[in-house]
């Protein structure tokens, strides 16, 4: 196991990110409700907001879930195999679904941020599935060079 103080805090930031966001996640009705006192938006737009982000939340979680899954092969000092290649292309699939699903909610409001959050997915997706490519042709590339050995 990697013993690097970087690695891990890595890993409890992402365990950490995990395990909170299921909680926010799952707790986006009570927050929006609260929230929707302060905000005229959030309770204007109550039942869609709640979907929208819930939904968002989801696939975010996905993305988390497959960076843990990602994570245990470099502790274990082992990261060029298939199912980090997976990992990374179901990473860029979900990242297109937020961006898709942020582009939904500029029908109830257009901000700066949402903009940005299409475009930062946008990106986080291509560079996704791009490094999915790149990561099967290596452990191919490493697999015909273990045979060769």
């Amino acid at each position: 196991m990697n013993r690097n103080p970087l690695v891990r805090f890595t890993k409890l930031l992402l365990d950490f990110m995990f395990y909170s966001g299921i909680i926010i996640c799952i707790t986006v009705p009570i927050i929006f409700k609260y929230v929707g006192g302060f905000y005229r938006i959030f309770h204007t737009f109550y039942l869609p907001f709640c979907i929208i982000f819930m939904t968002a939340g989801v696939f975010a979680i996905v993305i988390l879930k497959e960076l843990r899954n990602m994570f245990k092969t470099v502790i274990n000092e082992n990261p060029f195999v298939f199912e980090n290649a997976k990992s990374l292309k179901v990473m860029g699939i979900c990242a297109f679904a937020i961006s898709a699903i942020m582009t939904i909610r500029l029908i109830f409001v257009i901000t700066p941020a949402a903009l940005v959050l299409i475009i930062v997915f946008l990106i986080a997706g291509l560079f996704s599935l791009v490094l999915s490519q790149v990561f099967d042709q290596a452990v191919t590339y490493k697999q015909e060079n273990d045979l060769t050995i």
